[in-house]
């Protein structure tokens, strides 16, 4: 049972990680009170969670059918990746032409602190991280628009990204591919930046395309966690 008082973000959370390793299947049934049950709320919060899930692509819903798991391919989670790329690659070059002095004091010193989280294994800790590392890029190019368009694609991919780091080494390679970007960006290097940024996501791309849901082996099952956080 996951504790009472689990927020709408929580619950998707916990069901995306699932959906996306495998453990609900594509064409499952997402009943919502046995949602209600296993999170100790209402079936309120467990329609927003699906409504959330849906926009995300990993939950169908249709009349008088109810939201299922949905099936995503590796063309369709391929297309996505290549999407994200190019937005970085906007965003990691314009960070280079448009931060401030002090924002890249910041991104600089935040990414060398983040080496310790590589160092103790920390996945949870370094995921965390990744997210505020990556939400830096996108407000150092100083675009609203920019800003809104990547955090909705990432948002999207956002359970494929966290998966990545169940994958051996994968937590190192990040934090070199990090460097790459922060080196050119401490440099005023604009191309460079947007390459290294480009080639950091065509990585995730290919690391998450393992949990690409429409191809994946049968008969996997757990169930949620203890805690959805």
């Amino acid at each position: 049972m996951i504790r009472s008082g689990t927020t709408v973000d929580q619950m998707v959370r916990a069901i995306s990680d699932r959906i996306v390793t495998g453990f609900l299947r594509p064409g499952e049934k997402l009943d919502e009170a046995s949602l209600a049950a296993r999170f100790d709320v209402s079936r309120t919060p467990i329609r927003e969670a699906l409504s959330r899930l849906s926009a995300m692509g990993l939950v169908e819903r249709r009349p008088n059918r109810g939201a299922t798991v949905a099936v995503v391919t590796q063309e369709h989670l391929a297309s996505m990746f290549e999407s994200m790329a190019e937005l970085e690659a906007i965003c990691a070059r314009f960070s280079a032409e448009r931060m401030t002095a002090g924002e890249r004091r910041t991104l600089e010193a935040e990414h060398q602190a983040s080496a310790r989280f590589v160092q103790l294994g920390a996945e949870e800790e370094y995921e965390l991280f990744n997210t505020e590392f990556h939400t830096r890029l996108y407000r150092g190019a100083h675009s609203k628009h920019i800003y809104e368009l990547t955090v909705m694609t990432r948002g999207r991919l956002a359970p494929f990204r966290r998966a990545q780091f169940m994958l051996p080494g994968r937590l190192a390679q990040s934090w070199q591919e990090h460097d790459a970007i922060v080196t050119a960006i401490m440099r005023g290097d604009s191309a460079a930046a947007g390459t290294a940024a480009k080639d950091h996501v065509s990585i995730v791309s290919e690391a998450s395309a393992v949990f690409a849901i429409g191809d994946r082996p049968k008969g996997r099952t757990e169930p949620f966690p203890t805690s959805a956080s």
